[in-house]
């Protein structure tokens, strides 16, 4: 698990036009957020990505970036983009490497030996730190958004 003051891990994601997305050093210079959530279409991880999309506006007004990453394939990330109309990039963690990474996997109890991500939150400076950390245990339980732009507001 990566901590607060340290460096979030590297990494190659693909987006959902299939593009390969170098974390997080592609996004270097600017503040960074990434939301992780369980599943594209669900009901909670829709208001969390329609939230994010909402509040780009104040996001883009800090020069900060904001990525949702999902354990889902680039092609359901792509299809959730554009049904959602979100304006920013999904990348797919297919592979749960990163998941493994940050220790943020979870099973439902009807889907054994299938790994989600727990629905977290990571803000990172313009150097690659991560200086907010948020991990739900509970996959129904979305961000504090006011508190995730006021992080990131101090970053600027």
């Amino acid at each position: 698990m990566v901590e607060i003051g340290e460096r979030f891990p590297s990494i190659k994601l693909l987006n959902q036009d299939l593009k390969e997305v170098q974390l997080p050093e592609q996004y270097a210079g600017k503040p960074l957020v990434i939301a992780f959530f369980p599943a594209a279409f669900t009901s909670v991880c829709t208001k969390e990505m329609c939230t994010f999309r909402d509040s780009m506006a104040n996001f883009n007004k800090l020069n900060a970036i904001v990525v949702g990453i999902s354990v889902d394939n680039p092609f359901v990330l792509k299809a959730f983009k554009e049904t959602y109309k979100l304006n920013f990039d999904l990348l797919s963690d297919y592979q749960r490497i990163l998941v493994s990474k940050l220790n943020i996997g979870f099973e439902l109890p009807v889907l054994k030996g299938y790994t989600l991500a727990k629905r977290s939150v990571f803000v990172l400076d313009k150097d690659g730190k991560v200086v907010y950390k948020w991990v739900s245990d509970d996959p129904g339980v979305e961000p504090n958004y006011p508190e995730v732009q006021k992080v990131v507001s101090s970053l600027s």
